[in-house]
């Protein structure tokens, strides 16, 4: 007699319940989305009535995780981005340049006067003007030079010393030149990801191509200038004290001080000193906030010694003005009231409150350590996403239609029991995609296809030997279960062979090709769970209400 116990048979339902229940917000897409959407800037602390109607649109007690649609499927943005590893060499030399001038000067009588010349980015050349301490010079930059690791594993240092003369020329060594520039590749890599998911965005590629170029796929967006502007921002934001201020940008700005414009009034320049008191490297956290008067800003923590020196300097400062910089430009240059502890403080000016929500952003993912070249720039429209969407549909429609009416005529009312776990299966697999998150692109859908074609293979063989036991003289019920029995092991076998290859697929493969082997591997699981547990459950429940004397396969 063919029996599931009853703890066996709560646990499949249980599971398809579950299964379906994560499915469903997916039939509901906009809506939740739009929920999803209110209740992430609800999390960071701000409402208002708009937030909690859209909030509202979706019961807070379901689930509301989705199936992130790619960029062939919804649109988006699709950028090719250089990283111009140059700027980050010519900045450490022009740091370097003090540390040389130092030693040096330090060794004043033996090696002169010390001047720099001028020289191209990627040089720094200095002058002593004693040539009987040439060789000394040399000795001394050589001596400033600290190990780096090669990538042959061979000793090296971070600079190359020549000495022509009384001309120092000091450039980066080649092994120093790889490990910055993968360094900065790296570095790009993470804070691209990190200002990415901070406005929200969901699913964005960000992966390396070549030596100094990364790609950025982002689903969602409108156009591909949302992301320009949010990438080819630096954000190198310092806190400089202010000197005066100038008409003239040509004007001398003394010893120590550079000349910089202000962001908001033309023709109004900023005499700063150059050495920053703190910068953004020690910001902890920078958010949208709102100023005495309701207009947008942003609100910022500094570090707890970056706390501790901009305290200090507030407190000795006071009634000063200090400039806050962001990528060579003052933004505000507020005046010391009181003293400031804990190293908080807000930044005004005449922003949106989306400009601030970018520049609080920006300052939260940090500084690019380099400036970045578009190469390739595309926004692919939502009209072709959903061109996409429906031809996957229609291709999902006919596929499960002429199944469905296969299993029927073949099958009969086993058939049917077949269709209903083809049903349930495609719901699981949805469930599956948005408890993990993944993204759902077109060969994605093909997948999924392929699946609905494969789902009913496992039923066709189980319902095949029920035929070949029934045809023996057996029990209807004894056929059942001998017709499950002897073709399961046909089932795991062909299963785990193709969920071998959806592995190898997803291991070695990136981008369409990985999109293909998620949806194939999670259709192969709730196929092999819906053909064993799903449709013989339905069996016997029909069997235990009929008692049926014999069936039809």
């Amino acid at each position: 007699m063919i029996n599931i116990s009853f703890p066996k048979q709560l646990m499949i339902w249980i599971t398809v319940v579950v299964g379906l229940m994560f499915a469903l917000p997916n039939g509901f897409y906009g809506r939740v989305e739009t929920h999803n959407d209110a209740m992430a800037i609800i999390d960071t602390g701000v409402t208002n009535d708009a937030l909690a109607a859209d909030a509202a649109q979706w019961p807070s007690f379901l689930p509301s995780g989705l199936v992130n649609l790619g960029l062939d499927l919804r649109g988006g943005a699709h950028l090719l981005v250089e990283v111009q590893v140059e700027d980050v060499h010519a900045s450490f030399l022009e740091g370097f340049w003090p540390s040389v001038r130092d030693a040096l000067a330090a060794e004043r009588d033996t090696v002169g006067f010390v001047t720099r010349e001028d020289s191209p980015p990627t040089e720094l050349r200095v002058r002593i003007s004693e040539a009987a301490g040439a060789t000394r010079a040399f000795e001394i930059a050589r001596s400033l030079a600290t190990p780096v690791a090669s990538f042959t594993g061979a000793a090296a240092t971070n600079i190359d010393v020549r000495l022509n003369g009384t001309l120092l020329t000091i450039t980066l060594s080649d092994a120093e030149m790889s490990a910055m520039n993968e360094r900065t590749i790296l570095q790009t890599l993470e804070i691209i990801r990190r200002r990415i998911d901070e406005v929200g965005t969901r699913e964005p590629t960000i992966q390396r191509q070549g030596a100094e170029r990364i790609l950025v796929q982002v689903p969602g967006v409108g156009s591909a200038n949302e992301i320009i502007e949010l990438l080819g921002t630096t954000a190198q934001l310092t806190f400089n004290p202010v000197e005066g201020t100038t008409g003239d940008p040509d004007a001398s700005a003394g010893t120590g001080n550079m000349i910089v414009p202000a962001q908001e009034t033309a023709g109004l320049y900023y005499i700063l000193e150059r050495r920053p008191v703190v910068t953004g490297e020690d910001l902890q956290n920078a958010q949208l906030d709102f100023d005495q008067n309701g207009r947008p800003a942003v609100a910022f923590r500094f570090n707890t010694s970056a706390a501790r020196e901009f305290g200090d300097y507030t407190l000795e400062n006071i009634g000063s003005p200090f400039a806050i910089v962001l990528d060579n430009e003052v933004i505000s240059a507020p005046t010391i009231q009181s003293h400031i502890p804990g190293g908080s403080g807000i930044i005004t000016g005449n922003f949106t409150i989306e400009e601030a929500t970018n520049l609080a952003v920006l300052l939260r993912a940090g500084a690019l350590p380099a400036e970045l070249t578009f190469l390739e720039e595309r926004t692919i429209g939502p009209e072709l996403g959903a061109d996409s969407i429906a031809a996957g549909q229609v291709a999902c429609i006919v596929a499960g239609i002429g199944i469905l009416l296969y299993m029927v005529l073949s099958y009969g009312l086993f058939g049917v029991f077949a269709n209903i776990a083809l049903v349930i299966n495609v719901g699981l697999i949805f469930g599956l995609l948005s408890i993990v998150g993944a993204t759902l692109t077109l060969p994605g859908i093909a997948g999924i296809v392929l699946t609905i074609g494969m789902a009913v293979d496992a039923n066709v063989i189980i319902f095949e030997r029920i035929r070949e036991e029934l045809k023996t003289a057996k029990g209807p019920a004894r056929a059942i279960e001998l017709g499950y029995e002897k073709a399961l092991s046909s089932i795991i076998d062909a299963n785990i062979t193709t969920f071998m290859t959806a592995v190898i697929l997803f291991t070695m493969g990136s981008g369409p090709v990985s999109g293909f082997a998620v949806t194939l591997g999670f259709g192969i699981m709730t196929s092999v769970f819906t053909a064993i547990f799903v449709t013989r459950s339905l069996i016997v429940i029909w069997f235990s209400r009929t008692r049926p004397k014999t069936i039809e396969v």
